[in-house]
């Protein structure tokens, strides 16, 4: 298997270190490499990765929404998502998100519980947000928005039958999307010192959220760690020739 990781910046990724390994505790020889794209390159290099015998790749900010329009087909997840975070190349560029899956396992496994029923915050409104809230609304999670342009926070709560970010009672659980040291609103970090646990998406020292709220944050490990699995079980059962039918035209 020819893998790869795609964005800008991937210096920092463990995706390498951790796709290798699944590589060889599988039992199948390959190599992952981290390959830095910068912004409004993605297509061109998802059709040269094509051609040149990757069998699939990652993608990470800022070309996940970019790289869509690269793909012949896309899952259900991706097509809702309106973003791609894993491609598996075959006669089709393949797109799908694998980013709700490892936010739903990690807040599962945080929490030592399904998310269902439970009150769930998403801060920001981007690709990655997106993805999550797929999951949290097929999961039956109530899920709770925030973000700076109101016109998109309603939108996706629209979109994904959520609710703008509580007044008075903050949800349970919050997962942030927002970039690195990110400035917030004074209510808003209020709010979240009320929340039972949040955890930040970006994990290793690009994980600040810590910094800004002055509280306890759980950085996005474990998420990295789940959707690199559930992107590895993609690309095998594309290998198998297993699960096409939930497949739409990109």
């Amino acid at each position: 298997m020819k893998l790869a990781l795609i964005g800008d910046p991937v210096a920092h990724s463990r995706s390498p270190a951790l796709h290798r390994a699944m590589l060889q505790e599988a039992g199948i020889e390959g190599s992952y490499t981290a390959i830095r794209v910068p912004r409004g390159n993605g297509i061109d290099v998802v059709r040269r990765m094509r051609l040149d015998g990757f069998t699939g790749c990652n993608v990470t900010h800022p070309l996940k929404e970019e790289v869509l329009r690269a793909c012949d087909v896309l899952t259900d997840e991706a097509r809702r998502a309106r973003a791609v975070n894993t491609i598996f190349f075959s006669r089709a560029i393949v797109g799908t998100t694998t980013d709700g899956i490892g936010a739903r396992i990690a807040l599962e496994t945080l929490a030592d519980e399904p998310i269902a029923l439970h009150r769930i915050g998403v801060l920001g409104t981007g690709a990655t947000a997106r993805a999550i809230l797929v999951e949290l609304h097929d999961n039956d999670a109530y899920a709770f928005v925030w973000g700076r342009d109101l016109e998109k926070v309603a939108a996706l709560c629209t979109e994904f039958e959520a609710q703008p970010w509580p007044v008075h009672e903050p949800p349970e659980m919050v997962i942030s999307t927002l970039p690195p040291e990110v400035s917030l609103p004074r209510d808003l970090i209020e709010s979240l010192q009320h929340v039972d646990l949040v955890m930040d998406a970006n994990y290793g020292e690009r994980s600040t959220l810590r910094r800004v709220l002055h509280r306890e944050v759980v950085d996005g490990t474990l998420m990295l760690e789940a959707q690199a699995r559930a992107s590895f079980d993609f690309w095998l059962a594309r290998l198998e020739g297993v699960g096409g039918g939930e497949e739409q035209a990109g």
